[in-house]
């Protein structure tokens, strides 16, 4: 795509902190992008997720409005395709939620770097961008990752040992994070964090040493609670991120 996509700024794009829905059947709505200076992402995305939701997917990352359920649906995997018959591909675009944004009357904003696949040629992906808003179709789709494990990033802005805040990354699989607690130790219970917005999650005072994780996840096959023994350690660190043994699909 030409290089002036990458900073066309669509007017009265309003990008804000982002829902999430499971279906099988299409949904009828429409679509734009926002300026980027280099097609990704937004690495300041209201779901929290920083470089990580700049880059993942390649770069094939949306804001959504709808679909963001306070956050909820970050993470959430669509496939979208467009619906003018001489310039869009048959499958579209597999897209990951990073962001929140509105639009006139549209459901997704795409980075310029997926708003592209939406065409079935270069000529096609010229005529898309010149359009700006175009009529699509989506449904939610399992999220589907090199990366098998699920991985806690302890956000940047925590300070050990008083604050902990944390995002998941590479929740796979057609799921969402609806809870997360902590074992405290001494009190011998669970307690739970709170969702400061998007994906972030965060406590006050959490236990020394490593700390066990459990996350309460709302998929196809229902809810369940998935637990990670020592899924952050005893010298965890602002910035950092720890796999664990967690595999959903």
């Amino acid at each position: 795509m030409g290089s002036f996509h990458c900073f066309l700024a669509i007017l009265g794009l309003v990008l804000l902190p982002a829902l999430c829905t499971s279906q099988d059947t299409f949904t009828r709505s429409r679509a734009t992008y926002y300026g980027s200076p280099d097609c990704y992402g937004n690495p300041t995305g209201a779901c929290g997720y920083g470089e990580f939701g700049r880059t993942v997917n390649d770069g094939q990352v949306s804001a959504v409005a709808r679909l963001y359920r306070n956050g909820t649906g970050c993470g959430g995997c669509y496939q979208v395709r467009c619906i003018y018959p001489p310039h869009c591909s048959n499958d579209g675009v597999n897209v990951v939620v990073t962001d929140y944004g509105e639009g006139d009357r549209t459901d997704f904003i795409f980075a310029p770097k997926a708003y592209g696949k939406l065409a079935n040629s270069p000529a096609s992906t010229e005529i898309l961008f010149a359009y700006g808003v175009v009529d699509i179709e989506f449904r939610r789709i399992p999220c589907q990752y090199s990366t098998a494990n699920l991985v806690f990033k302890v956000h940047e802005h925590s300070k050990a040992p008083l604050y902990l805040s944390i995002v998941m990354q590479y929740v796979a699989g057609q799921n969402d994070i609806t809870a997360v607690e902590l074992w405290q130790e001494d009190c011998k219970e669970w307690r739970g964090l709170r969702r400061v917005f998007g994906a972030v999650w965060d406590t006050q005072s959490p236990p020394r040493g490593s700390i066990d994780m459990r996350l309460q996840v709302s998929g196809s096959a229902g809810v369940k609670w998935v637990q990670a023994p020592k899924a952050i350690p005893s010298d965890w660190k602002a910035g950092a991120a720890y796999t664990s043994d967690i595999q959903l699909t």
